[in-house]
């Protein structure tokens, strides 16, 4: 049985929540670490609609990269989109995950892959925040050589 918490250190595996920025929320957002897995929505945001497709159809886990809760909350209403968003992913059973900042900075990360994609070489961290467990820099910024 896969759980929540199984996904979640999956995710701290690649990019580990002290390659977050300061100011960011990472990890679990909303629900259960022991909750059992069986569908997973993906998502860059975890807009409202969001969680009322991964409602509809039957997730328990929605992984997405900004999160759900960014600042500290004064109240969880439905006067609110993230209310309505939190109170339905409650009511639910439905987890919220994400990998914001930690996975910009992570190696083999999102800026990586984008300057892959971008088709770079030379690919280098920009000042770096420190050194994985691999001996690998990490850090947000990347730069690289434009191809011919």
């Amino acid at each position: 049985m896969t759980t929540v918490a199984d996904i979640l250190k999956y995710i701290e595996s690649i990019a580990p929540g002290y390659m977050k920025e300061s100011w960011d929320n990472v990890g679990l957002n909303c629900g259960h670490r022991d909750r059992e897995v069986t569908k997973i929505l993906v998502a860059l945001d975890p807009f409202e609609d969001v969680c009322l497709e991964a409602a509809d159809w039957g997730a328990q886990l929605i992984v997405t990269h900004h999160p759900l809760i960014f600042q500290a909350l004064k109240s969880v209403t439905d006067e609110t989109s993230i209310g309505r968003s939190i109170q339905l992913l409650c009511r639910e059973g439905i987890s919220a995950i994400n990998a914001h900042t930690n996975l910009d900075c992570a190696p083999g990360g999102v800026n990586d892959r984008l300057a892959a994609a971008l088709g770079l070489s030379q690919i280098e961290v920009i000042d770096p925040m420190g050194v994985d467990a691999e001996g690998q820099e990490w850090g947000l910024l990347r730069k690289g050589d434009v191809p011919k």
